[in-house]
């Protein structure tokens, strides 16, 4: 039951910030700061809890919701969704703690959002009824997009839009495909059910697997982004909030590496081969691209916004390339990005506060005024380009090592990628941070305090220790299969006129 807990308590703290809105306007912080200590705590319990030699699926849940359509509240988590689980409560604590301009008006409302976007999160790691899943798909869509709409910037309307035109219509897609090896499913067993470790035994004519498993890659894809179904994240980043910021790209966009993993590559293995060498030279376009559109870039969160592209681009090599090393850095690769890049987004919007501008032509020399934010800058810069000894390096080079046993020409070209990498992030510190203030220079701005130091310090702590004892993580990063599910359905599938004998 520890698992639905995960869902819940986001949920019923977003109803209590929602209702605390009303009676004071800083009880809703003190609410979603209380709701996240509890929700790590029970995540904290829920690993403690798992049995030693339990098997690949550390805990499972199952009850019955929509009998006559074999629809189950079934959630199961193996180290895979453990892993993002824990990713997900690092980065909401930076997105409460550090949202206060954001929340001048209806905060009450601000953070029962936030608290459901992260409720729906949960929901997508842990999901294993494909009817459930989609659910929650949904679920963490919409509330972001209220975010967006509401507390983002100038023009916030249009990128709204197009963040919930790109991801509604896809989702759609794959709900096409759901709905399609639920029907096939049916016609070969006579049994109605969504549940995944069911469904993944059906068995499909190839040209049938390859087309439901597109239906799915582009959902995910969407969403991870790829190349060219991108075009929607860097104008949401840009007008988002830094807390919808630091959401999007430190764990919605994981969902759609983990989307791949579990339902692309794990669900259709064969098709999901045949689809490998478009998958890994769409992995290595998106590195270039999103590299050299970074480097040409003047306003900083669009910046950030392509180099997401570009890193996250690894992750398509590291899920295709058809080896755990691969995979495995993959898991690294997103957990190392979400700590970076969110801890970015939170220096971006801490520079558009102070300085009223995004644009980098306008800044310059802040070193001096603002020394705390200068150097935390620096260092999130040189994690994202990959430098030896932080995690971003750890799951690039394992990425690059699997991907060069496949294909070398994709190995040089991702490679060539973290050259430029290099280049826009240290040409981001120079012209921000570094040379002639300009004008007269800056008047006395408010540099980072405790509140930031303390929150950013943790993230520098933690992509070090990933950096140079990855191991924990590496252990459980591999996802289990879907015919290692140790435990039975609790509600067996229904089949036509009844339940099974």
């Amino acid at each position: 039951m520890a698992l639905y807990g995960l869902v819940l308590l986001p949920l019923a703290g977003a109803a209590a910030a929602w209702l605390a809105g009303r009676a004071s306007p800083r009880a809703p912080w003190s609410v979603a700061i209380a709701t996240l200590v509890l929700l790590a705590g029970l995540l904290a319990y829920v690993t403690h809890a798992v049995p030693a030699g339990g098997g690949p699926w550390l805990a499972h849940v199952s009850a019955p919701w929509i009998p006559a359509l074999g629809i189950t509240l079934r959630c199961d988590m193996d180290g895979l969704g453990l892993v993002l689980l824990w990713l997900t409560v690092a980065l909401s604590f930076p997105c409460v703690l550090l949202s206060s301009r954001d929340i001048a008006d209806a905060p009450g409302t601000f953070h029962a959002l936030l608290l459901a976007t992260i409720a729906g999160v949960d929901g997508v790691f842990i999901a294993t009824d494909l009817f459930l899943f989609f659910f929650f798909w949904e679920l963490m869509l919409v509330p972001l997009y209220v975010l967006i709409t509401v507390w983002g910037h100038e023009d916030r309307t249009r990128a709204a839009f197009k963040f919930f035109l790109f991801t509604q219509g896809s989702g759609l897609l794959m709900l096409l495909s759901i709905l399609g090896l639920v029907v096939v499913h049916q016609h070969q067993t006579g049994v109605l059910t969504f549940d995944y470790f069911t469904l993944a035994t059906t068995h499909l004519s190839p040209p049938l697997a390859m087309g439901l498993m597109l239906g799915f890659f582009v959902a995910f894809a969407v969403k991870l982004p790829v190349v060219p179904l991108h075009v929607w994240l860097p104008d949401t980043h840009t007008q988002a909030p830094t807390a919808g910021s630091v959401l999007l790209a430190g764990v919605l966009l994981k969902t759609g590496g983990y989307g791949l993993i579990r339902f692309v590559v794990l669900l259709f293995p064969d098709a999901a081969v045949r689809f490998a060498p478009v998958a890994l030279a769409l992995g290595a376009l998106g590195i270039l691209y999103g590299a050299w559109l970074a480097l040409m870039q003047d306003d900083i969160k669009r910046l950030i916004a392509y180099s997401s592209v570009s890193h996250l681009g690894f992750v398509l090599l590291g899920v295709f390339s058809g080896s755990a090393l691969g995979m495995a850095g993959a898991v690294v690769q997103m957990v190392a990005h979400g700590l970076s890049t969110g801890a970015l987004f939170v220096i971006a919007g801490a520079l558009q506060d102070r300085l009223h501008t995004r644009d980098l032509r306008r800044m310059g020399g802040l070193w001096p005024a603002l020394p705390h934010l200068s150097a935390t800058g620096l260092v999130f810069a040189i994690a994202s380009l990959g430098l030896p000894g932080l995690g971003n390096f750890v799951g690039e080079f394992l990425v690059l090592l699997a991907t060069w046993r496949v294909s070398p020409p994709i190995a040089i070209l991702g490679a060539a990628g973290l050259v430029l990498s290099a280049l826009y992030a240290l040409t981001m510190i120079g012209r921000a941070f570094l040379g002639s203030p300009p004008g007269d220079g800056w008047a006395a701005l408010p540099d980072f305090g405790a509140r930031h130091m303390t929150v950013l310090g943790a993230a520098m702590a933690l992509l070090l220790a990933l950096g140079l004892y990855p191991q924990p993580v590496l252990d459980l990063s591999l996802p289990a299969l879907p015919h290692d599910a140790a435990r039975p359905i609790a509600s067996p599938p229904v089949a036509p006129g009844g339940p099974r004998p």
